[in-house]
């Protein structure tokens, strides 16, 4: 019965137990901040979800427990957290609609890129450093977002700074996206010339 599973196929290992955990804290995180609109109590699930992201990554490394459902789940619950956390803030009215659109409106594009990728023959595509670093800059920019909400002095130094990393992040999500898209309309056209 293990010859049947590939070493990368794995489901249960220490990294994808913590990515699993940093799952279920989704629907926790999105009901303190829409709920009771605890956003002290949000910040410490979403730093606990960072935590358990960097964590998962490194054990899976040292202990060489990597696996296809791990590389599967972890993106999964990044993108997660920030659909999460834009539904909570356009709810509240933290970031304007337009911006939530614009990001999903990305994500869109790329995901059907991955059909037509398929259909000519192309797996899906590399992961670019500036679409991880897009997606770091943005879950960066959430707990500035909480932060600048809050009713202290505190807030009205720190809003700049919250709306500066969200300004960067959604750029620089927005760019990522096309490229992606560009790699797929090349790859697809020199698959197929006219």
């Amino acid at each position: 019965m293990e010859g049947l599973v590939a070493e990368g196929d794995r489901l249960w290992t220490i990294p994808n137990a913590l990515s699993v955990l940093r799952l279920a804290g989704v629907p926790l995180f999105l009901w303190l901040l829409l709920g009771p609109q605890e956003d002290g109590w949000a910040i410490v699930v979403f730093v606990v979800s960072g935590i358990t992201d960097w964590l998962d990554g490194k054990i899976a490394r040292w202990l060489n427990q990597m696996s296809r459902f791990g590389a599967m789940l972890d993106p999964l619950a990044d993108r997660l957290y920030t659909l999460a956390a834009m539904i909570a803030f356009v709810v509240r009215d933290i970031v304007p609609l337009w911006v939530v659109l614009l990001l999903i409106g990305r994500d869109l594009a790329v995901l059907v890129c991955l059909p037509l990728l398929r259909r000519a023959g192309f797996g899906p595509p590399e992961v670019l450093y500036l679409g991880k670093g897009a997606t770091f800059v943005l879950l960066y920019a959430f707990p500035f977002l909480l932060l600048a909400q809050l009713d202290t002095s505190l807030a009205a130094v720190v809003r700049p700074i919250a709306y500066a990393f969200t300004a960067w992040g959604v750029v620089l999500y927005l760019w990522s996206g096309l490229i992606y898209v560009f790699q797929a309309v090349t790859a697809i056209r020199r698959a197929r010339p006219l």
